[in-house]
């Protein structure tokens, strides 16, 4: 009789460790796919930050989808029929690999990018990701049958433990080490032992329903998806709606505070590591027992944390409270303690495990309704990222309704709950109306690309394009000094030294990538063409009404809207003299504008002496090795140009790097200054395929 035992014992540990690792590696593989697939996406919509935004409300939905297959194939079917279902599932999602989006869904230059960007997900790396979101509730319910006894839900902070190491171990490891090929088939054949696994859980369930009919273990008073009849609570209505307004409240922070910090506080590549790793670490520290969330804790906590944020930004409306990193921590801490909240309380609702697929379920429709808001919502309904100030008001309301000790009387509840939430929103409507930056924002416009707006300096009496806190160009009001180029782009600056050089010979044909307020066109003579491609209509339309350098200008002029590089590829040769790539000063950089095959499309369009004038002027990244190490790929000569700060004639310092073929030019203008740090700084080339922005982070960060 000791043998049995012992062999169902150690078929049940077998059982554990095969639903652990299943669990654990479809997490990984989860969200391995969210940033291997943005990546790839990423240049065909300009390098937005919403690009990301958009993913996430893509893979949210359908993470909710796939909660409501497991919840379906929970209700009606038997626990080896919902087995083998999914594997047949798992079995045609292997049928579409790779999840990488090919060539063909490319979008055309008018295409709106949010509509492009959830279909070609949806037709590429739905069914990979739909099975894989639905296999962490299916397997919880599995294995609350296989294992009686055992909570179901430590599984789900193992779960958010696999999506964790997968988020930190992409930019750290993957990305750098490896391009978008091998990543993809490296995923593929994860996925392929994802699929085996799923084949060992099928002889796992069957072993089950056969236990359960002699009578082992896994008896009929334990089948899946059963509980103990002391824990079998049915929940109504008022715990299905927490379960769905919690998760929505994190999801909206996560989305909202990533925004926030890469948009307004500092645009340093993959900001949105922290704010979703944060988000994960609050699901895995709840869910992995209850004795982690101290209610009265974690809510002061989230109080101060809310609290010190929203007068942070009271003060950045007329000058920086604190420091980068401070500022960064300060919101990543609201952030987290807010998650802690909104999850902890979630734990405390979570229903007897015959409930769970149930309770994923409205937990990831939470999710969806959050991220929606931030990715649709608001940016069709506010001219700012309100959903920050919105998001800390409820979380704010939320701690603090929770230090109120409930033998207070449900009224006085109520008038504390209202009397801080308008205390609150008030302020933080106030900071978002008044946020621009030095003063009310004269123009103020938000679309998927950000927040853009134009601010008169009183003190300097001039006009400002501003994304985000990021300046994209200045105008006297003067009217004896509107002419002037400003700004980066100076007559020392590397644009100006390129252009004018050309002017020498006759007149000359520009191309400009990236127009902000028009500036450069003040170089134009009667006879030369200027052509400016600007891939943000809001930018075109403030240019052309709140500055004048396009009305001013005395050459032929066009804007080319759409993404500057598919422009390129679809026009025939322009002939430019110079080329002015002037898109990496401020915002996630567009990273598809630097590599091979853009240097390649870039000399289609110049004249074999013409020149290419890249603007690198970057707090946060140094890209003037990565020009340089482009610039010897295609064998051409480079040089840096360096300009200072003038404010006499509003020039900003900048730095340029020039790349040509043009030995005059070269001669003409030596580097200056003839050495920096990190001219020794060796990167490889960067590809389509490849590229590491880990690398050239400026070290102070």
């Amino acid at each position: 009789m000791t043998a049995p035992a012992t062999n169902r014992t150690e078929t049940s540990r077998w059982w554990i460790v095969t639903f652990g690792v299943t669990i654990l590696l479809s997490a990984f593989l989860l969200f391995q796919m969210q940033p291997m697939v943005s990546k790839a996406i990423l240049p065909w919509f300009g390098g937005a930050p919403a690009v990301w935004t958009t993913c996430m409300l893509f893979f949210q939905t359908l993470l909710f989808g796939g909660y409501l297959y497991a919840h379906l194939l929970q209700r009606w079917l038997a626990p080896r029929h919902q087995v083998a279902v999914h594997l047949a599932l798992v079995a045609v999602a292997l049928a579409v690999l790779p999840v990488i989006p090919g060539a063909d869904w490319r979008p055309g230059a008018t295409v709106d990018p949010t509509l492009q960007i959830l279909l070609l997900l949806s037709a590429t790396v739905g069914l990979p990701y739909f099975v894989l979101a639905a296999t962490s509730p299916l397997v919880q319910a599995w294995f609350s049958g296989a294992c009686p006894g055992r909570s179901p839900y430590r599984l789900y902070a193992l779960s958010n433990a696999g999506s964790l190491a997968a988020l930190l171990s992409y930019p750290f490891f993957f990305e750098p080490m490896f391009d978008l090929s091998i990543q993809s088939a490296t995923w593929s054949g994860a996925f392929v032992l994802y699929a085996a696994l799923c084949a060992a859980l099928l002889a796992c369930v069957w072993q089950l329903r056969s236990d359960t009919a002699t009578g082992s273990p896994g008896n009929a008073t334990n089948a899946v998806g059963q509980a103990a009849p002391a824990l079998d609570h049915r929940p109504g209505w008022s715990d299905r709606l927490r379960w769905l307004a919690l998760p929505a409240c994190a999801s909206l922070m996560l989305l909202a505070a990533t925004n926030h910090v890469c948009q307004d506080v500092a645009v340093v590549p993959f900001l949105w590591v922290m704010p979703l790793s944060l988000y994960l670490l609050s699901f895995i520290i709840c869910f992995d027992h209850a004795r982690w969330y101290v209610r009265p804790l974690w809510a002061a906590l989230a109080v101060l944390a809310l609290g010190g944020a929203a007068v942070n930004d009271y003060l950045r409306v007329d000058w920086d409270s604190l420091g980068l990193m401070a500022e960064l921590q300060l919101y990543f801490a609201a952030l987290f303690f807010a998650c802690m909240v909104c999850h902890g309380e979630l734990v405390r609702l979570k229903p007897a495990p015959r409930y769970l697929t149930e309770f994923y379920l409205f937990i990831s429709a939470g999710g969806a309704l959050g991220g929606a808001f931030v990715a649709v919502v608001a940016p069709l309904t506010f001219s700012t990222y309100l959903e920050w100030p919105i998001g800390v008001a409820v979380t704010f309301v939320l701690s603090v309704g929770l230090l109120i000790p409930s033998t207070s009387g449900r009224m006085i509840r109520v008038i504390a709950y209202a009397g801080f939430g308008f205390v609150i929103a008030v302020g933080l409507l106030y900071i978002a109306v008044w946020s621009g930056g030095l003063a009310r924002p004269l123009d103020q416009a938000r679309n998927f690309f950000g927040v853009v707006s134009v601010i008169y300096n009183s003190e300097k009496n001039e006009f400002q394009l501003r994304h985000g806190r990021i300046q994209h160009g200045r105008q006297s009001a003067d009217p004896e000094k509107r002419r002037w180029p400003t700004g980066y782009y100076g007559e020392q600056s590397g644009a100006g030294e390129a252009i004018r050089f050309c002017q020498k010979s006759g007149p000359v044909r520009v191309g400009l990538i990236g127009l902000g307020i028009g500036t450069l066109a003040a170089y134009a003579r009667p006879d030369d063409v200027f052509r400016f491609y600007e891939i943000n209509r809001e930018v075109y339309r403030m240019a052309q009404e709140r500055f004048t350098y396009l009305y001013d200008c005395r050459g032929k002029w066009k804007v080319v809207l759409g993404d500057a590089r598919l422009s390129l590829e679809k026009e025939g040769p322009q002939e430019y003299d110079v080329l002015v790539l002037d898109a990496f000063s401020g915002d996630a950089i567009p990273t598809h504008l630097l590599t091979r095959e853009a240097f390649d499309v870039y000399r289609r369009h110049l004249k074999p002496d013409g020149i290419i004038a890249v603007h690198v002027s970057n707090g946060y990244l140094r890209l003037g090795p990565v020009v340089r190490r482009l610039a010897e790929d295609c064998g051409m000569k480079s040089t840096r140009l360096c300009s200072k700060s003038d404010e006499n004639r509003l020039v900003d310092e900048s730095e340029w790097i020039v790349v040509t073929r043009n030995d005059d030019f070269i001669s003409a203008h030596p580097s200056r200054p003839p050495y920096l740090p990190d001219d020794d700084l060796h990167v490889p080339l960067w590809t389509d395929q490849y590229s590491n922005l880990f690398l050239i982070l400026v070290p102070r960060l």
